[in-house]
Order: structure tokens, then C-alpha cells, then sequence
């Protein structure tokens, strides 16, 4: 009795440790490390595709985990266009995901300014501007991450001269650049050589490499490249002018971005000053602002000012934004 016991003991033992194994495997498998780093791969790509069937989808599996949202999304026809934009925003974000949160946002200030007693169409303006907030973070993102990818391009195109002059062949030199400098211009190049790794043509993957990273210096570069495969020369001595064109052009813009940086710094005071000094005058005689909100007439003229405060900003950006 003690022997059977024991051997019952033992196969239960076994079959836990079988068990926790195979639950182990299939996690790995679908959440795994090298399965994070594979999605991560087709998902990278999967914004840069153009018409191929395969890249269309590698997109549609990619754009939700959930297979009906996934379906809804399919049905507008710019969502490939925000899962680029959040692809070069460099946040781990699907759009379904992203979508989530916009919508969790507006509603969380939706229902909570219903607690006070402002106008209904004044709480759907605040849900609105919530909902907005995702938004100009990945864009925040996407901007920085532009801005670092156009400074690191220059020396990205001096190594790649570098490697052909050695005599490497250019794939080899975008390898070179995925495994010799940082992200964000590594990790774009390491997807242009694992897409030639996989089956595509140079042609192809570098204007895969031009449609995730909307650069207009990358833009050269790429059609430098195919027109030279096309033609024949040198190579080296082309990229070699582009890299010094793209310097001096990062040169000219630091000059411009501090010549406009007064402008910059009397736009945010023009726009800071109505607030501080109505939230100055709400603190000395409270009975005076109450007004605004109180009166139809009051609530009328915050929103004419507020509206003509956007165009005013908007306007000053575009005198001070200026294009190299």
C-alpha cells in the first residue's frame, strides 16, 4: 500500500512538472523574448510596407490584439497611416491600444466635469482637449525622435563611406550602422538589412527605410543610392556630399533656431499672460471673474477670446517656423 502510494505520489509529481512546463513553453512561445523581438520586427516593418501582399498582412495583424477590433479598425481607411505615425514615435503603442486610451481619456473628463456645474458644451470642449493629450505626446515623441534620427545621419552616411570605401558591400554597411550606433537611426537601419536578409530588394527595403522616417535628408540619401545602382559611379564620393550638404543645413538651421528663439519666448508670454492674470485677479476679488462663468454672455466672450488666443497662436507659429 505504501509502494503504490508513493508511486502515485511520484506521477503526480511528474505530470505538475510536465504541466508547468508546457504552460511555461506556450507563454515563451506567443510572449517569449524571441517572440516579442520578432513581432517587434514585422511591426516595425509592417509601417514602413508599400503594396506588397505579404507586408499588407503582417499590417492587419498587427494593428490590435483583439481579432473583431482588429476587423473594425481595418474599416477606416487612414488607421495604416496612424500605426506609421506611431512607429516613428518609437512608443510601444498599437493602435488599438492607442485608440484605448484616447477614449479613456475624454470620458474620464467627460464624467468628471459633470460633478461641477459648468455648461454641458464647455465640458464636452474639456473631454475633447483629454482626448487630444495622447495625441500630442506621441507626436512630442515622434518629433524628438526625428529631430535625433537628422542629427545622427550625417555620421551614419560617414560610415557607411567609411565601409564601401574598405571595399564592403552596402548591406553590410547598414549592418555596420545598426550595430555601431544608437537608436533611433540603429534600430531603422537594422530593419532595412534584416528586409534584405528576408527575401526583399535593396530598392524595396530602402524605400521602406524613406517611408518610416518622413526625412527629407533620408529622402536623398535613398534616391542617391538607387539612382547610383542604376547608373553606376562613385558611391562613396556621393554620400560623401550628401553627409556635408545635410551638416551644413543642420548648421543653418541652429542659426535660425536661435535667431527665432526671442519670438518663440514673447509667443509663450503673450499666451501665458491672460491666464496669470486672470487667475491673479480670481484670487484678489473673486466676485469680479465670477461673472464669466455665471452669465451666457460672459461664457460667450471666454470662448470668442479663447478662439481668437488659438489663431492667435497659431499664427505666430507659422511667422516663426521657419523651413531649411
Amino acid at each position: 500500500m505504501d509502494t503504490t502510494f508513493s508511486i502515485v505520489i511520484v506521477l503526480i509529481f511528474i505530470a505538475v512538472v510536465f504541466l508547468l512546463e508546457g504552460a511555461y513553453l506556450t507563454w515563451n512561445s506567443y510572449k517569449g523574448p524571441e517572440a516579442s523581438r520578432i513581432e517587434r520586427r514585422l511591426q516595425a516593418m509592417s509601417a514602413g510596407a508599400h503594396s506588397s501582399e505579404t507586408m499588407t498582412l503582417m499590417k492587419e495583424r498587427l494593428l490590435s490584439e483583439t481579432k473583431w477590433f482588429q476587423h473594425f479598425l481595418l474599416a477606416f481607411p487612414r488607421v495604416h497611416q496612424l500605426d506609421r505615425i506611431l512607429m516613428q514615435s518609437g512608443l510601444k503603442l498599437k493602435v488599438g491600444t492607442f485608440l484605448g486610451i484616447t477614449l479613456a481619456f475624454g470620458l474620464a473628463a467627460f464624467f468628471g466635469t459633470r460633478f461641477f456645474p459648468i455648461p454641458l458644451i464647455l465640458s464636452i470642449a474639456i473631454a475633447l482637449a483629454a482626448a487630444s493629450l495622447p495625441w500630442m505626446v506621441v507626436m512630442h515623441f515622434r518629433r524628438k525622435r526625428l529631430i535625433k534620427f537628422e542629427e545622427q545621419l550625417p555620421d551614419a552616411i560617414d560610415l557607411m563611406c567609411r565601409a564601401l570605401r574598405a571595399g564592403h558591400a552596402l548591406p553590410q554597411s547598414l549592418k555596420m550602422i545598426a550595430d555601431e550606433m544608437s537608436d533611433p537611426i540603429a534600430g531603422e537601419f537594422r530593419i532595412t538589412f534584416d528586409e534584405v536578409n528576408y527575401g526583399f530588394s535593396l530598392q524595396e527595403a530602402m524605400m521602406n527605410l524613406a517611408t518610416r522616417i518622413p526625412s527629407t535628408d533620408l529622402r536623398y540619401m535613398v534616391i542617391a543610392v538607387l539612382i547610383q545602382r542604376e547608373t553606376g559611379g562613385n558611391l562613396a564620393e556621393l554620400l560623401g556630399n550628401i553627409s556635408a550638404l545635410i551638416r551644413a543645413r543642420l548648421k543653418l538651421y541652429g542659426t535660425i533656431r536661435v535667431l527665432s528663439a526671442e519670438g518663440k519666448l514673447s509667443a509663450w508670454i503673450l499666451t501665458l499672460l491672460p491666464f496669470a492674470v486672470a487667475a491673479v485677479i480670481n484670487i484678489i476679488n473673486p466676485k469680479f471673474m465670477k461673472v464669466l462663468w455665471e452669465d451666457s454672455t460672459g461664457f460667450v466672450m471666454v470662448a470668442a477670446i479663447g478662439f481668437m488666443m488659438v489663431m492667435g497662436i497659431f499664427w505666430m507659429r507659422q511667422i516663426i517656423k521657419i523651413k531649411v
